[in-house]
């Protein structure tokens, strides 16, 4: 799995691990990722961490091969490494644009084309993209973001009528605002601009979700893990939100 360092990624892992999935964690800082394989290894499963900028192909190429070469064939692929620049569309910078656009989108891409033939071959298979409920609708100053999460959710729905007959599902599940230090830096770099309290920053996003409360990285990886399972192998092609009931 990409993102697995941290936040949703690191839950993920956890969680995986604990149902007994041997894990590749893979993200761009090594040292939050061998402590995430740690963690596996403890739970009785074989992991191996690895670095990697999925927006580079030649990276995603040798994670798999990584992978491949410790943990042998691949039968699930979680992609949830992310990055979420933040600025109104007009102030928006190429440099936020590409990253957004080549992580979010485009390593999602290459970590698929890596994946997909291989599970289509062996007849069975489980992949989960992260996207964001900025994939189902726009937010003011999100441009980028939204953008390249519209676009995750295009290349999942092909995805799965592409492998709908070939035993292998794909799926993306859609959080709200979750408790994570990526919304951690959202609020932030709110504080900066406005000069709000973080505490009425964090209040403020709580109250975006009918719930009232920001989403926890352990309920986005259950879910995660329940569409990795046998029991949604009739659920493909969907985007799942989990956000408390703010996009219905």
């Amino acid at each position: 799995m990409t993102g697995g360092g941290r936040g949703i990624g690191r839950a993920v892992a956890r969680s995986l691990a604990r149902a007994g999935v041997d894990l590749a964690v893979a993200a761009r800082t090594r040292s939050e990722v061998d402590g995430v394989a740690q963690e596996a290894c403890l739970a009785g499963v074989k992991a191996v961490a690895l670095s990697a900028d999925v927006s580079r192909v030649d990276d995603v190429r040798e994670m798999f091969r990584a992978a491949r070469a410790a943990l042998g064939p691949l039968d699930i692929l979680v992609t949830a490494a992310g990055v979420a620049p933040s600025a109104p569309l007009v102030r928006t910078s190429e440099e936020q644009w590409r990253a957004a656009i080549e992580v979010n989108l485009s390593g999602s891409f290459y970590c698929l084309r890596e994946a997909l033939g291989e599970m289509a071959e062996r007849g069975w298979g489980r992949v989960v993209t992260l996207a964001s409920i900025a994939g189902k609708t726009g937010y003011p100053y999100i441009a980028a973001y939204a953008a390249s999460k519209h676009g995750v959710l295009g290349l999942t729905k092909c995805a799965a009528l592409e492998m709908a007959q070939k035993g292998v599902t794909v799926n993306a599940v859609c959080p709200g605002y979750v408790d994570t230090p990526m919304t951690n830096v959202s609020v932030a770099r709110i504080v900066e601009k406005t000069g709000l309290a973080a505490a009425a920053v964090r209040q403020r996003l709580e109250e975006a979700s009918p719930q009232k409360r920001l989403m926890t990285s352990e309920e986005v990886a259950s879910l995660v893990l329940f569409l990795c399972g046998e029991d949604a192998r009739g659920i493909t092609g969907q985007a799942l939100s989990l956000d408390g009931g703010s996009v219905v």
